[in-house]
């Protein structure tokens, strides 16, 4: 399997996250998004949504969008349950991720880091809805270890790659210890080493 990304972006993060957790064999092929590298002809046949991450199989199948990934790689496995409530449970926030959190938490984070944008010239509707969604994780979090049920699972994943960098677009996790203490267990499933990421959503 290859798995083309830029390890820049939490989307394509989460797929090695789930890859590397499961021993999955497979070859990371980088894709330099901002220089344009994605809406090249050659990556278009892969996916012509031309966005990353896209995931090669074997047998030259391909497969694009994040969590669509993570929900195929996972199935069978303990981070995708087999009851089907309980996947979709975990579904539901695999969707509100993308609709509820990513859009504003992630894109603050490239006006900020990549645009090099200061925090008071982030979109103040995009900000109020961010913060939002991370006072919601806050409460989901309060009194349990894992946003879906009872146990870790790719819900978790999803919401892992943006929020543990999320003060890189002008966000306080120090007001939201749950979220905190979440992101150090998740870290320690996934075998980061936090030296290496986690603080620096605290640089």
């Amino acid at each position: 399997m290859k798995i083309y990304g830029d390890r820049r972006s939490g989307n394509c993060l989460k797929i090695k996250y789930l890859a590397d957790l499961m021993g999955l064999t497979y070859e990371w092929v980088e894709v330099e998004v901002l220089s344009g590298q994605c809406r090249e002809a050659e990556f278009l046949k892969l996916n012509a949504f031309g966005q990353v991450p896209v995931i090669e199989l074997d047998d030259g199948r391909c497969l694009a969008q994040s969590n669509a990934i993570l929900t195929f790689l996972a199935r069978g496995s303990a981070y995708y349950p087999a009851d089907g409530y309980e996947a979709a449970k975990v579904d539901e926030w695999l969707y509100w991720e993308q609709y509820s959190h990513e859009p504003y938490v992630a894109v603050s984070i490239f006006q900020m880091l990549f645009l090099g944008r200061a925090a008071d010239e982030r979109e103040g509707w995009r900000v109020t809805r961010a913060e939002a969604a991370l006072d919601l994780m806050n409460d989901r979090l309060s009194g349990r270890d894992w946003l879906a049920g009872h146990r870790f699972t790719i819900a978790d994943i999803s919401l892992f790659a943006y929020t543990g960098r999320c003060h890189l677009g002008g966000f306080d996790l120090g007001k939201r210890p749950h979220v905190e203490a979440w992101l150090q267990r998740v870290a320690a499933v996934l075998r980061l080493d936090e030296a290496a990421y986690y603080p620096m959503s605290r640089a």
